[in-house]
């Protein structure tokens, strides 16, 4: 994410790339540490086991996938530049895997996975990063 340039249109969605680096830091990366405490999990019961075979998956997220807690439009920039949101995206990663660290069996509850541990929760994080680089045109490395 450092190195996209700020200026990259999106191939889909409308977040621009500060808009999506706040958006992973500020709620994906909080929710996954418990920072950012979500107690309803939106999918139904029946579904979760698919969805987290899904998540454990190499099967990408699909484009313009709807966030149900996300309004229509993105949120007003909470940083003045993107290195201040990268900055801040940094440091959200850090007190995620200090958190793990002092509680490796801590579970965090996601709206649209239940109930995760650590393992999990990176895959997500990991998931949830390659779907937004993908966005703005970086596609992963493969073997």
């Amino acid at each position: 994410m450092q190195r996209l340039d700020p200026a990259t249109a999106p191939k889909w969605g409308k977040m621009n790339v500060q808009q999506m680096i706040e958006h992973y830091a500020g709620d994906a990366v909080r929710n996954a540490s418990g920072r950012l405490k979500i107690d309803t999990i939106l999918t139904p019961p029946d579904h979760l086991e698919r969805l987290r075979e899904f998540l454990m998956s190499d099967k990408p997220f699909k484009e313009n996938t709807k966030n149900p807690l996300m309004g229509e439009e993105p949120l007003s920039l909470r940083y003045k530049t993107v290195q201040a949101a990268i900055g801040a995206l940094q440091q959200e990663l850090i007190y995620f895997f200090e958190a793990y660290e002092k509680n490796p069996d801590q579970i965090i509850r996601n709206p649209f996975f239940g109930d995760l541990n650590f393992e999990q929760n990176v895959q997500l994080l990991y998931k949830h990063a390659l779907h937004h680089l993908r966005q703005f045109g970086v596609e992963p490395l493969t073997g």
